[in-house]
């Protein structure tokens, strides 16, 4: 017989805490794929939301307000405060919005992103980068058609299917509509659009024309040459010239005493 000695047990213990801590790695990289996603540690609640189906962690983002005073449809802001709004169609290139986000951040300005919802489908994350940055996120429908040219039942689920994706995303509907291919939505889309949660549907007074693509001198001409007290300006993610033009927009704005807020600060 074999004399097993206490240093021997505290061996054979320890051998097989090995052994089985070695077959649980097996197991779960045994999985299909190379990483077994199943097997990673919960991510920390205070990390980051990243490009995830998973609804934000985050509180909840703001939802729209009621003006009292003001009409369903909103153009423009208070002519008497050195105030303008530029609000942005959230669509495109993602590298192109976060460099407009950027720069907009570094000139100590903040804009109002109005999100398609195939665009945040795509790119969940930004929803979250545009709040972060202290930015207005909103609704421009879902796929941006022409909603005012849409049967009802087609043009309530265009806005109703936006608005969910962003309460997925962050826990509100987002702080305004505005509808697609229009500057102004037809009576049927602002009922369907008050029904869904938007007191007022934003609308704009200066028109940069950005996605004609005229190069970044002529689209800060357009913004500079038309731009005053309360103007909402319209402006698109995704297009390179208008990422060039910002800087001198934002610096002339600045130069000329306007600051450039959320369009919800700007009716506030």
């Amino acid at each position: 017989m074999v004399r097993v000695t206490s240093t021997d047990r505290r061996t054979a213990l320890r051998t097989g805490a090995g052994l089985l801590a070695a077959g649980a790695f097996t197991a779960g990289c045994a999985t299909s794929g190379a990483v077994a996603h199943p097997a990673r540690s919960p991510r920390p609640a205070a990390a980051n939301p990243s490009a995830t189906e998973s609804p934000s962690t985050e509180p909840p983002a703001p939802g729209p307000r009621r003006y009292p005073g003001r009409p369903a449809q909103l153009t423009h802001g208070s002519r008497s405060r050195p105030r303008v709004a530029l609000t942005f169609h959230g669509q495109g290139d993602p590298a192109i919005a976060r460099a407009i986000l950027t720069e907009a951040e570094k000139h100590g300005a903040q804009i109002t992103v109005l999100a398609v919802g195939t665009w945040l489908d795509q790119h969940p994350e930004l929803a979250r980068r545009v709040l972060d940055g202290g930015h207005d996120l909103g609704n421009h429908t879902q796929r941006h058609l022409d909603v005012n040219g849409m049967s009802e039942a087609d043009a309530r689920a265009e806005i109703t299917a936006c608005a969910d994706r962003l309460k997925q995303l962050t826990g509100s509907i987002g702080t305004w509509f505005r509808p697609s291919r229009a500057p102004r939505a037809s009576p049927l889309v602002a009922r369907l659009a008050r029904g869904a949660g938007y007191p007022h549907v934003l609308s704009f007074d200066v028109d940069s024309l950005d996605f004609t693509k005229p190069g970044a001198d002529a689209v800060t001409r357009k913004v500079l040459a038309e731009v005053r007290n309360g103007s909402v300006v319209s402006l698109h993610f995704g297009y390179p010239d208008t990422v060039a033009a910002l800087p001198a927009v934002l610096e002339e704005l600045t130069r000329r005493g306007l600051s450039a807020v959320t369009t919800t600060e700007l009716f506030s």
